[in-house]
């Protein structure tokens, strides 16, 4: 048994069996000052005031790790990344400083289809050495648990092969949520051919993924120039007839359809939300999808961030993720998510802190298990060297972490190159 002793603040986001948090809950975190936490196999024990904790009933057993001084909450739950990529895209970064915008980069041969190029060239090994990089970044930041979509296949094979290096990669060093996008652009292969690949996908590829059990979700990028509202519900109902839950990318070049489709289909998440229309922030509010934005992409593009303030105001469950890609948010740190949600997005630090935490957690159906720091659940927890959790965001663009616990077990947390 592990004890997290006498931290200055133990924020638990405690949410009571709530799945989410919403509206004006969303901004309760509750702190317990001078709080301990116990963890016993993997899982949580025990957590209140460290003066309640009672060190007679577990004698000798308990190594303590003093956390005076610290603050600790659970980890965080990256619920929107691309993590399976070869290659980066650094030139294009160039082009958009330059004042290209990201349809004109993919219009000159960039975006997606140079990154699929790339990821089909690579091999499984080697794409796995390479996620393995990034799982340990994320997780040197604090992220205990990684949302890892497909997309950079766009044929059977690569879309395999980078569903299994998502797989493998689980509880090594971070543990994984599988996402299958086949639905990220038009492959090479199917130029003017959409309904084809669409077709492709539903016939072939879904319940290909579905029996080697790869994903837990389907998702499908909704917007101009790639899947329209009507694939979107197409390719999602088919993943639905084989187990794969429905997530939706929608609203964010421009206001196409994508939430509409993301409720009809009871998607468990509707992602981005940059173009959200007021019509669509009333149907949101009144459904059980988790608004996951994403401010590192608006701010990496010089874009307009999603109306956060509006979603929650409107009692829609927000979280906030990366979006870890080598095209719009090369950033796996969830600290800087944090701040600019905060200071772009009008949240308070404590909206902030469940949406990268329990309600992230909601938006890959595992808040029964992390999440929080509550006793049966999950224990990814966090210690930062700070004194007081405002810090974290404030303070920033500093890796404030001191300890990581993945599933109760202390991790390492230095950067790697």
């Amino acid at each position: 048994m592990i004890l997290i002793h006498n931290a200055n603040q133990v924020v638990t986001v405690a949410s009571f069996g709530d799945k989410v948090k919403r509206g004006r809950r969303q901004g309760e975190i509750f702190v317990i000052e001078k709080g301990s936490v116990l963890i016993k196999d993997e899982k949580i024990e025990w957590v209140g005031r460290a003066i309640d904790f009672n060190f007679g009933l577990y004698g000798d057993e308990v190594e303590i790790v003093d956390a005076t001084g610290k603050v600790v909450l659970p980890g965080f739950v990256d619920s929107h990344t691309h993590l399976v990529f070869a290659g980066t895209r650094e030139s294009e970064f160039d082009l958009r400083i330059k004042g290209f915008t990201y349809q004109q980069i993919a219009e000159m041969g960039g975006g997606i289809l140079s990154t699929v190029k790339k990821t089909r060239e690579e091999t499984k090994e080697n794409l796995l050495k390479i996620a393995r990089n990034y799982a340990r970044m994320a997780l040197s930041y604090g992220t205990t648990t990684i949302e890892i979509k497909s997309g950079y296949g766009l044929n059977l094979d690569d879309e395999v092969k980078i569903l299994e290096v998502a797989n493998e990669l689980n509880g090594n060093p971070a543990f994984t949520i599988p996402t299958f996008l086949g639905a990220h652009a038009i492959p090479p292969e199917f130029k003017g051919k959409k309904d084809d690949y669409v077709k492709f996908l539903i016939d072939v590829v879904i319940p290909e993924i579905s029996k080697r059990k790869l994903a837990r979700f389907c998702d499908v990028f909704c917007e101009k120039d790639y899947f329209t509202p009507d694939d979107a519900e197409k390719i999602l109902n088919a993943g639905k007839r084989v187990g794969l839950l429905p997530k939706i990318h929608a609203e964010q070049f421009s206001n196409y359809g994508g939430v509409g489709v993301g409720v009809k289909v009871g998607a468990i998440s509707i992602d981005h939300l940059e173009n959200v229309s007021d019509g669509d922030i009333e149907l949101l509010s009144k459904a059980d999808s988790v608004a996951v934005l994403l401010p590192g992409v608006s701010f990496f593009l010089n874009y307009q961030y999603a109306p956060a303030r509006k979603l929650i105001d409107a009692g829609v469950p927000v979280a906030i993720a990366t979006d870890f890609n080598p095209g719009s948010c090369m950033s796996l740190n969830m600290q800087l998510m944090m701040t600019i949600a905060c200071t772009q997005m009008r949240m308070t630090v404590e909206e902030v802190i469940t949406a990268v935490t329990l309600n992230s957690a909601g938006a890959v159906g595992i808040s029964d298990i992390t999440g929080s720091i509550e006793v049966g659940k999950r224990a990814d927890i966090l210690i930062f060297n700070v004194v007081d959790y405002r810090m974290i965001p404030y303070f920033f663009g500093i890796n404030h972490i001191d300890t990581i616990f993945v599933g109760g077990k202390r991790a390492e947390v230095s950067t790697p190159m």
